[in-house]
């Protein structure tokens, strides 16, 4: 089993990153989406980076980006007031699927979140992906509840 480093992001990893992204057919079909480095991604970089709330994260190994996630703190009033961390955007390259980078990522988030004082981690998944719900019921997530979005 590769066992890969796991860093934040750097302004440097952005093109990996949008190409992990982009290495998907769901991600590919939906409107607003970039193959490559825009102005607007590298913004949104340059806006996660300074977000003292968000951290996006890269595996590496070899010196090559193989994995990525965002992490979102969300502060509430629920929960006794305990911060929850949201999992966004999970990404392992084709080439290093089920060979346990997923699950090290996960668990590396699972600690990152317990130390940032969260009680409670969460993520949303398409309902098409099948094998990620495997993998996250895997990971200890339970489908407790019913995701929904609207566009604004």
């Amino acid at each position: 089993m590769p066992t890969p480093t796991f860093r934040l992001a750097t302004d440097k990893d952005v093109p990996a990153i949008i190409a992990l992204l982009g290495d998907d057919e769901i991600a590919r079909a939906r409107e607003g989406f970039q193959a490559e480095v825009t102005p607007q991604t590298l913004e949104a970089f340059k806006e996660i980076e300074a977000d003292k709330n968000n951290e996006l994260w890269v595996g590496e190994l070899d010196g090559k980006v193989i994995a990525t996630l965002q992490l979102t703190l969300i502060p509430g009033l629920s929960r006794g007031g305990s911060k929850r961390a949201l999992l966004e955007a999970m990404r392992v390259h084709a080439d290093h699927r089920s060979q346990g980078v997923g699950e090290q990522l996960m668990n590396a988030m699972v600690e990152r979140a317990k130390t940032l004082g969260c009680g409670l981690l969460q993520l949303t998944t398409d309902t098409r992906r099948l094998a990620a719900h495997r993998f996250y019921v895997r990971m200890g997530f339970e489908p407790s509840h019913v995701g929904m979005k609207r566009k604004v």
